[in-house]
């Protein structure tokens, strides 16, 4: 392969997997970089991913956005977390929130003082301690306020309108040089003897050559699997759903600063606010509820009316067994699929960009360079992965469907986390996998893993400084949701869409 200026980066595919990583190439590659991108306007896109977690704000970061503008023209809201209903059962709710839970003392993370807390009589909350939960209760949000000094414990991400980003991305990437072309995929030329992709020709005839190929062309895999069949590793008996139906509808209520994930029979609805309508959808399992049941069951759970008929979705969850092959590297659905209960799905094409860049080829592609990031790649899949079984394996509820998943045998990795966990709350995270030990502490205590000790330091606190310390903490955590405005307010100040872009979609 010749130069960075010299080769050619051929995208096979836009929505928002094709325009992020256009828009990121375009963004640090070199001056004169060759990036061509291939869409077809007659093929939609899936767009499952509206909620985000806090790890998009370095990407758009990376690019120089502004965040007002991003949420002005994405139609966004802010997120502090994720609300879960009904998963322990009829009634239970808890919030996987963003940021921090009070604060740790010495070598002891915090949630063991409040373990020890509550085994001596304390009623508190987990929750109590995480500014974010409380701001999002009390409906709130702001970015600044007003304390260096003292972190406030805040993370945030963003809900929004995933063609509207992807159409932001796009006039991003175009402006720094991407060339997109117009048309559809129907012939994909391997090189006689090294078996990479050598081009790819156009329903127009068009043939378009590169040097390295991205497959952005959603569950279709129309480079990696299609042509350089990298196989695929079924999930489907550790994550049994395989459908989804999605509808928007019109907003009620006020804008929550929150997704909301309400289990259901053999599945669950998820309710995801924008400044302009309030996206819904129902991921089930169709042997245990067929699609007419599922389309009824999501459109009597709707905060507002519909504003067009349920859009179904099929799939099977799961990953390429191989994400990069040859000269041929699948990012988003082309990669896999792992339904958006964490909102992972934007981030799995976020960090595949940046694992791509990080291992960008020279003059030659090393197989040791393709062996790496499919290695990264499995390994973060597979965390992923057993972070979105626990919630379905520690689940309090009683149809046959969830039956079933509690009976399920799970990862021994799983396995070994959960034992930990309810032996005496201890979390360890491996490297630099996604989701940190407090997001791992809140699903665990919230569906029902409660465990029977804790760290005997935590007992190194006498009663009343163990009072004292855990009184500040709640009083911190009050005291910075009682801080910020309303989440309408601080949209309203900084960043509201413009009329013209306020349009159902």
């Amino acid at each position: 392969m010749s130069q960075m200026t010299d080769r050619t980066i051929v995208i096979v595919g836009g929505g928002t997997a094709g325009w992020m990583a256009a828009a990121a190439l375009a963004r640090f590659l070199p001056p004169g970089s060759n990036i061509r991108l291939i869409e077809s306007d007659a093929i939609g896109t899936i767009g499952v991913g509206e909620a985000t977690i806090p790890q998009i704000r370095l990407f758009n970061a990376g690019l120089g956005i502004d965040e007002d503008d991003f949420i002005r023209e994405t139609q966004g809201t802010f997120k502090l977390g994720i609300e879960f209903v009904d998963w322990s059962g009829a009634g239970s709710r808890y919030i996987h929130a963003f940021g921090t839970i009070g604060r740790g003392l010495g070598l002891v993370p915090f949630h063991h003082y409040w373990l020890r807390h509550r085994a001596e009589g304390g009623a508190s909350s987990l929750w109590d301690y995480a500014p974010s939960a409380q701001a999002a209760a009390g409906n709130r949000f702001a970015r600044d306020l007003g304390r260096p000094e003292l972190p406030s414990g805040i993370a945030w991400a963003f809900q929004f309108d995933a063609g509207l980003y992807a159409a932001f991305l796009r006039r991003y990437a175009e402006a720094r040089g991407v060339v997109r072309t117009e048309g559809q995929v129907v012939d994909v030329s391997l090189h006689g003897e090294s078996g990479a992709i050598d081009s790819v020709t156009l329903d127009s005839g068009k043939q378009v050559r590169g040097d390295l190929f991205l497959d952005c062309s959603g569950f279709r895999g129309l480079l990696i699997e299609q042509a350089l069949q990298a196989g695929y590793d079924d999930w489907s008996h550790l994550l049994p759903c395989d459908r989804a139906l999605a509808v928007p509808s019109a907003n009620a209520g006020p804008l929550t600063p929150y997704t909301r994930a309400t289990a259901r029979e053999a599945g669950w609805q998820w309710r995801i606010p924008l400044q302009h309508r309030t996206g819904n959808g129902l991921v089930y399992c169709s042997a245990f509820l067929d699609d007419d049941k599922a389309a009824s069951l999501l459109l009597a759970n709707l905060d507002g009316a519909p504003l067009a008929d349920p859009r179904p979705l099929r799939f099977v969850t799961g990953k390429r067994r191989r994400a990069w092959v040859k000269n041929c590297v699948a990012i988003g659905l082309a990669a896999g699929f792992m339904e958006p209960l964490e909102s992972t799905s934007i981030h799995l094409i976020q960090s595949a960009v940046a694992r791509l860049l990080q291992l960008m080829p020279g003059a030659h592609i090393a197989e040791a360079d393709i062996a790496e990031y499919n290695r990264q790649t499995d390994r973060e899949w597979l965390a992923v992965r057993d972070f979105l079984v626990l919630h379905y394996h520690a689940n309090g509820r009683d149809e046959p469907f969830w039956r079933g998943c509690r009976e399920m045998t799970i990862p021994d990795s799983l396995r070994h986390r959960m034992e930990l966990f309810r032996a005496n709350g201890r979390l360890f995270r491996e490297g630099d996998e996604l989701f940190a030990e407090v997001g791992w502490l809140q699903v665990l205590l919230g569906q029902g893993v409660d465990p029977a000790g804790h760290d005997p330091l935590a007992d190194g606190l006498a009663p009343n400084e163990l009072d004292e310390f855990l009184m500040l903490a709640r009083r911190h955590a009050a005291q910075v949701a009682g801080r910020m405005p309303a989440h309408e307010d601080f949209i309203a100040a900084h960043c509201a869409a413009t009329p013209r872009n306020m349009v159902a979609a």
